[in-house]
């Protein structure tokens, strides 16, 4: 598996046309960011630990890559209290939060003046994604999709068109969103 949160994290969430596997997990950021559904209340059949919802960390991750603006002075950085979030200059300002330092205050949510960090994306728990890529063939799999309420997840197959703001990311993972970009603003 390699479009996993270390990987996303050392930028190589790519929104580059990857080769993977065929059909990917599809996430469309614009209807988890409406703020229809307060808490993420899909259920995960991670194999490690069932009260994991390794979705939020998918969530999480390509709201930071793609709807994040990467202020030059981030708001969300400068008030979180224990140092938690990060921009990394390196790496085209991208956001990262060091979960084991993250306290869930939310602070940094409720700084960020263009409301890109959603609350829902900063639990106290460390969530992780495998993808269901060996248990898709099982009946009612992947669980997050056929508990998410508002339909936001779906298995999809990279070889169809993708709608507009539709990218593919890493190898196992496609992303709707509109997002922000710097050099139209």
């Amino acid at each position: 598996m390699s479009t996993s949160a270390e990987q996303i994290h050392n930028r190589m969430f790519s929104l580059l046309s990857e080769q993977g596997d065929k059909t990917r997990l599809f996430i469309d950021l614009d209807v988890c960011g409406t703020g229809e559904c307060k808490d993420c209340v899909v259920e995960c059949s991670y194999f490690y630990h069932p009260e994991n919802n390794g979705i939020i960390s998918i969530a999480e991750l390509a709201t930071y890559y793609l709807v994040c603006r990467k202020c030059e002075q981030p708001h969300c950085v400068n008030a979180c209290p224990v140092e938690a979030l990060e921009q990394q200059e390196d790496k085209e300002r991208l956001l990262i939060r060091h979960n084991m330092r993250c306290i869930s205050c939310r602070s940094c949510s409720h700084a960020c003046p263009y409301g890109t960090i959603y609350p829902e994306n900063v639990p106290y728990i460390v969530h992780n994604c495998d993808f269901c890529l060996d248990r898709r063939d099982v009946k009612d799999e992947p669980l997050c999709i056929t508990t998410c309420p508002y339909g936001a997840l779906k298995i999809m197959d990279r070889s169809s068109k993708l709608p507009e703001n539709t990218f593919l990311a890493g190898e196992n993972l496609i992303v709707h969103s509109t997002h922000w970009e710097r050099e139209k603003a």
